[in-house]
């Protein structure tokens, strides 16, 4: 029975020495980047093809958006149960496959005229839930393809094409829909997705899973089992607690900035899309810079200073006023900082979460953390537009900013400040067994 530090390769090959001369990882890499910017172009697609196509008004527009992100609350914790017993590979290979048949069905049916609201209710769904189970599984899915040393570099390369995506996806959909049409542009992510099916199903390595009993236990009882250990694991207890208070604060933080913009600044809506997508490049150089500080400085002073800085950058915001001459520049380099800073602590976090959950747990851990932080977004939102009725803009902008700051002081004050330059082994791993 294979160890989990063989976990990389198939038996009787050697280790890649290097991250990039590793081919089954250069396959999850352009599958993922390729799934990621057919994922982030279709979140544009569908609500242009409501509007442009269907004449959608605003409430059916939020109905489908809400539509389309409600699976990451009702189905992370399932996803993470279904991963942690089944290859990453198949479950990426099979959630390719479904939304690009989705998207291509869909396509068809908007070029006859078919496509209605309804329609596009189920698709949205379907798509949603779909990349639900493919994005745990592609977390999951590196810890059983790399050396646990490798796996900052790893997280590095896969969130730098992230970020990418986050970047151009959306800009390549809306120019898809402008110069083409809206259901051109629905096909076209159906192609993103089938270049992800082709490369990841090249993925030839074996995959170390834990064994499975006679009885396997039921899904809410695996359910459990991921939710107790985070719950009991010191370090991931920490990421979760900074996670929730991050996702809520920042969540109450972005439904005042959108307001505070246009209306307290008086900017127009280019200028407010422009500080909007200045975290963009930032995250794709926090990427990069994730791959090389953690094993300079250690991974518990990169998480917390990032973190201070990043959540720390916005407590600038609410002192501008949009007659000075500095206002942009300093939105600018807000979301700059904001997003490599924020990229930087993403990427070391899912490094720690990796190093320290055994391989039978980690689309469980995952899916618990994910769910814990996105939890809390909702009632973050409504805390903020409830809160900038009573005080104002201004005043419930630096209230909410501050707020962010708890998610660096618990992490200053957890067992993460204290981590080194190598991460710890994973704790409690459970039997495994390979499955070619």
């Amino acid at each position: 029975m294979p160890s989990a530090s063989s976990a990389a390769s198939d038996p009787g090959r050697p280790v890649p020495t290097s991250l990039w001369r590793n081919t089954d990882f250069r396959r999850l890499w352009t599958g993922q980047t390729a799934s990621q910017l057919g994922e982030h172009a279709t979140l544009v697609v569908l609500p242009l093809f409501a509007v442009l196509t269907l004449h959608a008004d605003a409430g059916r527009l939020g109905v489908l958006r809400a539509v389309g992100q409600a699976p990451i609350l009702l189905l992370s914790l399932f996803a993470g149960a279904w991963v942690d017993r089944w290859r990453t590979r198949t479950t990426m290979v099979l959630t390719d496959a479904g939304r690009a048949l989705a998207l291509g069905a869909a396509a068809t049916a908007g070029l006859l005229g078919l496509l209605g609201l309804p329609g596009l209710l189920a698709l949205a769904v379907a798509v949603g839930a779909l990349s639900v189970f493919f994005d745990v599984a592609y977390q999951a899915s590196l810890v059983r393809l790399v050396e646990r040393d490798q796996l900052v570099r790893g997280n590095s390369a896969l969130e730098s094409s992230r970020s990418a995506a986050q970047i151009g996806g959306p800009a390549l959909g809306g120019a898809l829909v402008s110069l083409l049409s809206a259901p051109v542009a629905a096909a076209s992510g159906a192609l993103f997705f089938a270049l992800s099916f082709l490369s990841i199903r090249r993925i030839r390595r074996a995959e170390v899973i834990p064994e499975r009993p006679e009885h396997p236990p039921r899904v809410w009882r695996r359910i459990h089992e991921g939710l107790r250990f985070v719950a009991g694991d010191t370090l991931l207890r920490a990421v979760c607690l900074a996670s929730a208070a991050f996702q809520f604060s920042f969540a109450a933080v972005m439904t005042v900035y959108l307001l505070f913009l246009p209306r307290e600044l008086h900017l127009s809506g280019t200028v407010v899309g422009l500080a909007l997508t200045a975290a963009g490049p930032g995250a794709l150089l926090g990427s990069l810079l994730a791959a090389r500080l953690p094993g300079r400085f250690g991974h518990g002073p990169v998480l917390v200073c990032a973190a201070v800085l990043g959540d720390g950058v916005f407590l600038c915001v609410p002192a501008l006023h949009g007659t000075s001459p500095v206002t942009v520049p300093a939105l600018l380099a807000t979301g700059f900082v904001f997003g490599l800073c924020g990229q930087l602590v993403n990427v070391t976090v899912m490094a720690v979460r990796q190093a320290v959950t055994p391989d039978g747990m980690q689309g469980r851990a995952a899916a618990t953390i994910t769910f814990v932080g996105m939890g809390l977004t909702p009632l973050g939102s409504l805390t903020g537009g409830l809160l900038a009725e009573e005080w104002g803009l201004r005043t419930t902008l630096l209230v909410t900013t501050a707020g962010m700051m708890l998610s660096p002081l618990v992490m200053a004050l957890s067992p993460l400040a204290r981590l080194g330059r190598k991460l710890p082994p994973p704790h409690d791993a459970p039997p495994t067994t390979t499955h070619p």
